[in-house]
């Protein structure tokens, strides 16, 4: 199985003291190819680990299944070597009895990366999925000076940043402040999809009276995914983008940026945050 990080010796440079060589600790970084019955859908750069979480929460995002019963399982592929070994970076899912098999629309172009979750989508017209819940009317209701605590508390329980600097993390917390999971990767996009996979495979979509916490920023994609998974709040710790917040008025979820120490900004829905 692979590690979610690497040691690696590298050359540390100090100004004016000269150089020397040491062991430093990166992220990894790996492609997962992700099928659907035995059928090629999408190929994603992540750090390796909640794979099975990073698949489901994929394919709620994408609104192929929004149940735990509509994700029967998921294997990983041997012989993705000419050795026929196992690489781990094949995963193939059985999806539920009579749940729909995705549209081929929904298939890739070409790879996304660990910063793009969107690139290659063969329409953009099928980037605005709809969501199985409505958003609009969740009355979660979170207090600004704890909603102010979050970042800090995402940022101690990130394990892997700590021994990288090279992660981003989401976390799902209960509108009174309870961390209920948190995951890593090198795509923002790959954290969020393994929170929400882990929501599905618990049985606990949609996501009501909770705020999702992301470490960086506020794209499109993200608010589509927090949508899409019954999630009300999205916090990030940087700005959103002009769809971001466009997408989040229209879907009557509240978006907060700039979340830094006892200030914030909210974009949409401000009446969550009291």
């Amino acid at each position: 199985m692979q590690r979610i990080a690497v040691r690696r010796r590298v050359t540390r440079i100090d100004v004016g003291r000269g150089t020397r060589q040491v062991e430093d600790t990166l992220a990894a970084e790996e492609p997962l190819e992700i099928r659907v019955g035995g059928r090629p859908l999408a190929v994603t750069m992540r750090t390796p680990g909640h794979d099975v979480e990073l698949a489901a929460g994929f394919l709620v995002s994408e609104g192929v299944v929004g149940s735990a019963d509509d994700f029967a399982a998921a294997r990983y592929c041997a012989g993705a070597t000419d050795e026929g070994l196992n690489t781990y970076n094949v995963l193939d899912v059985t999806l539920g009895h009579g749940v729909a098999a995705p549209d081929p629309s929904l298939e890739r172009n070409f790879w996304t990366t660990s910063s793009c979750g969107l690139c290659g989508k063969a329409s953009i017209d099928s980037v605005r999925t709809r969501s199985r819940w409505s958003v609009a009317d969740d009355d979660v209701l979170v207090p600004a000076d704890l909603l102010a605590t979050f970042p800090d508390r995402l940022r101690a329980h990130q394990d892997v940043f700590d021994k990288t600097g090279g992660l981003h993390a989401a976390g799902l917390f209960s509108e009174d402040g309870e961390l209920l999971v948190l995951r890593e990767d090198v795509g923002r996009h790959n954290a969020v999809d393994k929170v929400v996979g882990w929501a599905l495979t618990n049985a606990d979509l949609p996501m009501r009276r909770t705020v999702l916490m992301v470490s960086g920023r506020a794209s499109f994609e993200l608010v589509q995914k927090a949508v899409m998974a019954g999630i009300a709040v999205l916090a990030a710790v940087s700005a959103p983008s002009s769809l971001a917040a466009e997408l989040a008025q229209e879907s009557g979820l509240t978006l907060v940026g700039f979340l830094r120490g006892s200030t914030m900004v909210v974009y949409s829905r401000p009446d969550r945050v009291v």
